[in-house]
């Protein structure tokens, strides 16, 4: 069964990852994910945490929250 994060936590991940952010994919759980190491950018959070996304390779997939994973890009960090 799937869980939701609660309100505090999705706020929490729209300010970790505002629109516009870089991630670099490192594991996604779909027969059609981009490859791993496919960066893209954040268009937004919805109300279940998940990363609404603007792949480069030109897919839409979102990131789903708690299984789904990638990593911030491009803010000094990589």
């Amino acid at each position: 069964m799937m869980r939701f994060p609660n309100k505090e936590t999705v706020e929490r991940i729209r300010r970790q990852y505002p629109a516009g952010t870089r991630v670099e994919l490192l594991q996604m759980n779909d027969t059609p994910a981009p490859p791993i190491g496919t960066l893209g950018t954040v268009l937004g959070v919805d109300d279940t945490g998940s990363l609404l996304m603007n792949w480069d390779n030109g897919s839409g997939l979102n990131v789903i929250w708690q299984e789904d994973r990638v990593r911030k890009v491009g803010d000094g960090n990589a």
